[in-house]
């Protein structure tokens, strides 16, 4: 053999064993990517319904106004299709860690473990203990234990955020711990590992996005009912209390993202580099840009629209504070730029697009034409998807932003995984995106089916169950439409 068909040979040998690793890894990557996105926006909606349902009780419980209680009776069915929905999409990822990602579980597992427990035992227990008295229990227990109920399972809700995202800040800014000699993380202060740097600002961060998620979807359907029927005094009294709750907490967000920003810059600059497209470092003040393309072989960003110094004025607080860029950072330690940078500006976009519906909001209502201003319906509506994008785009920013790590600095996700083939992988996750598909599509329609029809449909026009007749056996008939929702 020739000399340069066998070196061609061998390279071609060595890409194919490369590639088949970065294969596997990709396509578990993917894998895991893709059920985590499919469950992330039902949390992301439940945890907001959960409070708002818990609001509309407790006005209903102090004002006696029955169009609470009409709210409360149609979200209530749709949260428990959602909390349901986000129950059995969350429980397929605990697989993977032992599948995709056993390295990951071996070597991170006295960590994680406790923390990802500690929300079972504490959040998902105290959850699905309230849930069926919320759902069915007012006339059996009064309502002031079903108030109880209701406001322990939005508390439940609240607690699984807290130790999930306690979990991931940690991957993303880990501290208290120490690392054995077998290469395990191990605890050593679990208070630093709870509250980690990054841990108060993610938490706030996801909590308003899922309170703005479910005001988003509450405006949409109530705007929707209101453009067939302005006078209906549910539909008024959702879409004046999603306004309401969007102008109040757009702003809110916003200033949150600002300081999540801050917090990422101080802990995890690359990332702020990749989300910036700041390929070249920037000692006298770096631009904003707005829009381009990155191109991370070439390391530049082209076609870019920038704001001279912008970037430098928002992230260090002066026109000309020095930014460090990804010529600072070897290659194999960049993240996919060009994800990063495109899904950080899908989310800052819908930011204030929210911020615009908010305000549009609140003029309107200091204008007296909250219900009949025809263009900000069709805008609410428009809308009601946003908040879910947004919190996808914001999760893909974060964790496509900290490769090549898994646990940020300590434990590539190279080394993460487990010793599984490609064609493997590749089986689960078409099985996955053919299951998720036929299930989580038709959960979703059933849901929009349920949002379509307005607050006091009986049985949101679902259909009865079977009719118990009295026969010949002693108990009384009953009318579906008159037994507890």
């Amino acid at each position: 053999m020739a000399a340069p068909e066998w070196r061609h040979t061998c390279r071609s040998a060595q890409w194919h064993s490369w590639g088949s690793t970065m294969d596997a890894e990709l396509l578990a990557r993917i894998q895991f990517a893709f059920t985590v996105s499919f469950h992330i926006i039902f949390p992301a909606f439940s945890i907001g319904l959960a409070s708002y349902l818990a609001v509309l009780n407790a006005l209903w419980f102090k004002t006696g106004n029955e169009t609470y209680l009409l709210l409360f009776n149609h979200w209530k069915k749709i949260f428990a299709v959602a909390f349901g929905m986000g129950v059995v999409s969350g429980i397929v990822m605990s697989y993977q860690f032992g599948t995709n990602w056993a390295v990951f579980s071996d070597r991170a597992g006295p960590v994680v473990g406790p923390l990802m427990a500690y929300e079972v035992l504490t959040a998902f227990f105290l959850e699905a203990g309230f849930l069926g008295i919320m759902l069915f229990g007012r006339k059996r227990v009064g309502d002031g234990l079903h108030m109880l109920a209701t406001a322990m399972v939005a508390f439940g809700t609240l607690i699984s955020a807290t130790w999930i995202l306690a979990v991931n800040s940690w991957m993303q800014t880990p501290a208290g711990f120490s690392i054995a000699p077998n290469g395990q993380f191990v605890p050593e202060d679990w208070w630093a590992i709870i509250f980690n740097p990054s841990f108060p600002y993610r938490l706030a961060h996801m909590v308003t996005a899922a309170y703005l998620t479910t005001a988003l979807v509450v405006g949409a359907t109530s705007a929707w009912h209101l453009l067939r029927d302005r006078e209906n005094p549910a539909s008024r009294k959702g879409f004046a209390m999603a306004m309401g709750m969007l102008i109040t907490v757009a702003p809110l967000q916003i200033f949150l993202g600002d300081a999540h920003g801050l917090n990422t810059l101080e802990h995890q600059p690359v990332k702020i580099m990749a989300m910036e497209g700041h390929f070249e470092s920037h000692p006298d003040g770096a631009p904003l840009i707005l829009f381009g393309w990155p191109d991370q072989a070439a390391q530049t960003v082209h076609w870019a629209v920038e704001i001279p110094k912008l970037s430098s004025l928002i992230l260090t607080h002066s026109l000309n504070g020095p930014l460090k860029g990804l010529d600072t950072v070897p290659l194999e330690d960049q993240p996919p730029v060009v994800i990063v940078f495109w899904s950080f500006r899908v989310m800052v976009a819908l930011g204030f697009a929210m911020l615009g519906l908010g305000a549009w909001g609140l003029v309107a209502r200091l204008r007296g034409r909250l219900y009949s201003t025809r263009n900000l319906h069709r805008a609410a509506v428009a809308m009601g998807p946003a908040g879910f994008v947004a919190v996808l785009a914001g999760w893909i920013t974060t964790e496509v932003g900290r490769q090549p790590w898994t646990v940020y600095g300590y434990l590539r996700t190279s080394e993460s995984l487990s010793p599984v083939q490609a064609d493997a992988i590749a089986a689960s996750l078409i099985g996955f995106i053919a299951v998720y598909f036929f299930i989580f599509g038709a959960g979703t329609f059933y849901l929009l089916r349920m949002m379509a029809k307005e607050p006091g449909t009986p049985r949101l026009g679902l259909r009865d169950g079977p009719i118990r007749a009295a026969g010949i056996t002693p108990g009384p008939a009953q009318d579906p439409l008159k037994r507890e929702d």
